[in-house]
């Protein structure tokens, strides 16, 4: 099993929420359903929905098709990962802005774990 965490801001927001929320429900059951995949199989089981991302630390759930969807995380352990950004994606290369979220969600996890 895999522990999933997600990024929650100092004053308790937790973004990957918030985005969820922001989205229909056919997207939310796309992106819950790859979630509860990844925490009883692993990340293996959702192997070719995942994607490096170059030159930092992170990856990313890529949720193709109409709603090109991405979810940026990290691995800290064997088996655990944790959420720290998730965006609709509408150029062909991740916007830098989408990754320096992630960097700067990932400092503050960083320093309070």
């Amino acid at each position: 099993m895999t522990k999933i965490y997600y990024y929650i801001s100092q004053n308790g927001n937790n973004p990957f929420s918030d985005f969820l929320d922001s989205l229909e429900h056919k997207q939310q059951a796309k992106i819950l359903r790859l979630i509860f995949q990844i925490e009883e199989y692993g990340l293996i089981s959702i192997l070719p929905h995942t994607k490096k991302l170059s030159n930092t630390p992170f990856w990313e759930i890529r949720i193709l098709g109409k709603d090109n969807l991405r979810i940026i995380y990290l691995i800290p352990t064997e088996n655990e990962i944790v959420i720290l950004h998730a965006f609709n994606k509408k150029s062909k290369k991740t916007p830098t802005k989408e990754i320096q979220i992630a960097i700067n969600r990932y400092s503050d996890w960083k320093s309070h774990n």
